[in-house]
């Protein structure tokens, strides 16, 4: 962190800024029951969900979206996204490279890169701020540092972001007022007794203010919104789903504050997504598909319009782009247990804000959504066009690696054009 802080000593405080929420769906949502349904195909490709018209002509969405249908015009569907590799990781939807790419290649995430590249719009305010759940599995993963170095690692207001100079509180506390406030102060008193701040650098200094900042701590306490917004958001439930992420409606909403505060870059996880089948696997009772996102989806919705319509209320929209996706597709046939099973071959996502063109639905797939027809648009190239919204070109910006070798942050470096 005191790296961090040292990033861009001379950023200052600034009172608009370009940032990015990334909301990423541990395991992969079924792209055929979503975005892309196929009412003409066999049963056992369609499935159970009916399409509903939306408000972009010619273009029907899920049932189970009703207010997502009527507000699509304010988003952009891509249907054709490819470049998904066969892993249960968050890494690709964090940086646009599969989990194994970015090992071998140590490959920042983008909320890492832009730490590195900008720095903090306030010293009170980490740049990237990760939400992602701890899982026992590779949906853990907050986003990779990388070869911009671990001062550029993500915040994490949790447990596991904690191991130095920490708030001590479990994330199903940060939302209790009083506890957030003793932990602080225990952490504040703790310093000024000790000569801690006379044997540390700057920025070291400058490090421990921030995990000290009423700034953060505001942006995290949302005791502080009016019972309306709360009402919009809905209550979450901070447990996981099985070995998943909680689907915790808060987080949306904490998002939302953070890059308000000065966050460039939040990452969010929001349930578990990878549908298989309503089998019972050990501990774990899996629903099937379409039982699993009947639920689901209502929660994305609520979510995903509640933090949109909040963006566009506080004059943000244009400043804060949003991403929904997950790191691949479901199978286009429903298997014997009534899921859909990995399907890296072509997924989609979502797009919102950022001051892009919306109202429109990129790329097709073929007639039983196996395979990306036209306009096929990898991940990497919407890590282009965040990118680009953030004020950087990835075509012309290199960083250099741990060996000294300049290096471009995406492999794929052309934008979209649509998004404008």
């Amino acid at each position: 962190m005191p790296q961090l802080l040292q990033a861009d000593e001379l950023s200052g405080n600034k009172t608009r800024h370009k940032s990015v929420i990334m909301i990423f769906l541990p395991g992969g949502p079924s792209h055929l029951d979503i975005w892309d349904l196929k009412p003409d195909a066999p049963i056992e490709i369609r499935g159970e969900f009916q399409p509903i018209q939306s408000s972009i002509p010619g273009f029907p969405i899920c049932e189970h979206l009703p207010k997502f249908a009527q507000n699509l015009d304010r988003f952009t569907i891509i249907r054709s996204l490819v470049g998904a590799k066969n892993e249960h990781a968050s890494e690709l939807c964090l940086s646009g490279f599969g989990y194994q790419d970015s090992k071998i290649r140590n490959q920042p995430s983008l909320g890492s890169a832009i730490s590195y590249l900008q720095g903090p719009v306030d010293r009170g305010m980490p740049p990237f701020v990760s939400m992602v759940y701890h899982t026992n599995n590779l949906w853990r993963d907050p986003g990779r540092a990388g070869f911009v170095g671990s001062a550029h690692k993500p915040f994490q207001p949790n447990d596991e972001g904690k191991a130095d100079m920490v708030l001590q509180m479990s994330r199903n506390r940060l939302n209790d007022r009083r506890q957030l406030l003793q932990s602080v102060d225990r952490l504040k008193r703790a310093v000024e007794v000790s000569d801690v701040m006379q044997s540390v650098d700057s920025y070291t200094s400058q490090a421990l203010h921030m995990l000290t900042s009423n700034r953060l701590l505001e942006a995290l306490d949302i005791s502080k919104e009016s019972p309306e917004i709360l009402a919009r958001y809905g209550q979450g439930n901070r447990d996981a789903v099985d070995d998943g992420s909680p689907m915790n409606n808060e987080d949306f909403l904490i998002a939302r504050r953070l890059v308000e505060a000065g966050a460039r870059c939040v990452s969010v996880s929001f349930g578990r997504w990878d549908t298989h089948s309503c089998r019972k696997a050990g501990d774990l009772a899996y629903k099937n598909n379409f039982a699993q996102l009947k639920e689901y989806l209502p929660r994305l919705e609520q979510c995903l319009l509640a933090l949109t319509q909040d963006l566009q209320e506080r004059g943000l929209e244009d400043d804060v782009a949003v991403v929904v996706w997950g790191e691949m597709g479901r199978t286009p046939r429903i298997n014997a247990n009534g899921g859909r099973d990995h399907w890296p071959q072509v997924s989609g996502c979502i797009l919102a804000g950022g001051g892009f063109n919306h109202g429109q639905v990129l790329g097709s797939t073929t007639r039983l959504a196996e395979e990306a027809k036209d306009r096929p648009i990898h991940y990497q190239n919407v890590f282009a066009s965040l990118y680009q919204h953030l004020g950087i070109d990835v075509a012309k910006v290199k960083i250099p690696d741990f060996n000294g070798r300049p290096q471009y942050l995406l492999q794929h470096r052309e934008g979209i054009p649509e998004l404008g």
